[in-house]
């Protein structure tokens, strides 16, 4: 039988391109650490490099036209990630795990066992060619159009080749978790200083996730282009907010702290997510009155005005590409329309409870201009009480969108209004 990080990490590929499913934070967090780290690298390399071991299979097959079933492509590309690029596993361990995987009846394919045997076995006789040969093929096939349209966004329209093979090898890196200090005094020593972001830590190389630290509740994960979007400038009297969409909880919490005299309203619709950001604001010590109900609802039959609102919108999360690598062969999917429908109503209701004078800061992890500033172009153009409010450094600026070449964190645009 399979490991048990191995039978998840082919779980995880059935999630994606079976059932067209993101994998869920949770997927490896009952795991041992040094499960943990193996699945984690496992499926980041099969889900990075899944069109290139594709392509490598077919015409390795007696009949090439003949698609394989998606279990004979899950064992295989387990397997053949292994032996290219994971050298400490052994090529025994490597072809066995992944034969057993093929006999799986839930995730293999068992009359492919013998296939799965000799394509594995036939790699595994010179290793370096193996991973040579693999990193060969062409990247563009580990892209979706999905992902070639993200590219394209993130560089601004700029479609020249060169620039989307420069993004898009760095979003292969897979991504380094960022975190900040909610408590003084309890830093584990496996962070290090973030040096362009005060108050910001990340993992120094080779050291365990701190989950103790985070169970209590001394600190959060918060990507980096988090931080730097949380660091706005607003020096006006702010006496009540709204965190609108707001779990997990992370950007709440920076409110909070920031100030902490305020009465704070987190508002999340999603009873499962409710419950964890309740949960998260229980253990980081922070207050805040808890709604759970869709915010644009909300917003229209509350009489309460608020002098700052933060709307980080549900969006298509095409800036998370480095984290989620799956978004490149789900998104192709996703009902960008109907998702742009929601964020404008949001944006609509929010700015209609914002105080004369206050803050609106919109938000969302994506990089397609149709979620962010093409709305925001749209709404400036057809509301003249609605002005930008420049609150970001250096600029200062009105808009959040930092250079997806030279900056580590996720991809965000935001922009900050006020309303006369």
């Amino acid at each position: 039988m399979p490991t048990e990080s191995r039978l998840r990490v082919a779980k995880m590929l059935h999630a994606v391109f079976d059932q067209g499913s993101r994998i869920p934070d949770s997927w490896d967090e009952d795991l041992a650490h040094e499960d943990a780290t193996f699945a984690q690298a496992l499926l980041g390399l099969c889900l990075r490099r899944w069109g290139r071991m594709q392509a490598f299979i077919r015409p390795r097959l007696k009949e090439t036209s003949r698609g394989l079933p998606l279990g004979t492509q899950v064992a295989l590309a387990i397997g053949l990630a292994q032996l290219a690029w994971l050298s400490g596993v052994s090529d025994h361990a490597a072809v066995h795990e992944a034969v057993e995987l093929a006999a799986d009846r839930t995730y293999g394919f068992p009359p492919h066992k013998g296939l799965v045997n000799a394509l594995l076995r036939a790699g595994a006789k010179d290793r370096d060619r193996l991973r040579l040969e693999l990193e060969a093929l062409p990247a563009a096939l580990d892209r979706s159009p999905f992902a070639d349209r993200v590219l394209k966004a993130a560089l601004g329209g700029d479609s020249r080749e060169d620039r989307m093979e420069a993004l898009w090898a760095k979003l292969q890196e897979p991504a380094r978790p960022a975190f900040r200090l909610l408590r003084e005094g309890s830093l584990p020593e496996e962070l290090e200083p973030d040096p362009d972001l005060p108050g910001g830590y990340g993992l120094a190389p080779g050291a365990p996730f701190p989950r103790p630290w985070l169970s209590r509740g001394d600190g959060m994960v918060q990507d980096r282009s988090s931080q730097a979007l949380m660091a706005f400038r607003w020096d006006r009297p702010v006496d009540r907010i709204a965190d609108l969409c707001a779990a997990p909880g992370g950007k709440t919490a920076s409110l909070a702290l920031r100030w902490p005299g305020a009465d704070l309203c987190a508002v999340e619709q999603h009873p499962r997510r409710a419950r964890r950001l309740a949960e998260n604001l229980r253990l980081r010590g922070i207050k805040a009155e808890l709604v759970v109900e869709e915010a644009a609802a909300w917003l229209r039959r509350t009489e309460r005005t608020f002098d700052l609102i933060l709307l980080d919108a549900p969006c298509s999360g095409s800036g998370t590409l480095r984290k989620h690598p799956e978004l490149a062969w789900l998104g192709d999917d996703l009902d960008l329309e109907g998702l742009g429908r929601t964020q404008a109503g949001l944006l609509e209701a929010a700015l209609a409870q914002l105080t004369p004078g206050g803050l609106l800061v919109y938000s969302v992890c994506s990089w397609l201009p149709e979620e962010g500033l093409h709305l925001r172009d749209a709404l400036l153009a057809r509301d003249d009480r609605i002005e930008p409010c420049p609150v970001w450094l250096p600029g200062p600026a009105s808009v959040f969108s930092p250079d997806p070449l030279a900056w580590d964190g996720e991809g965000f645009q935001a922009f900050a209004l006020t309303r006369r």
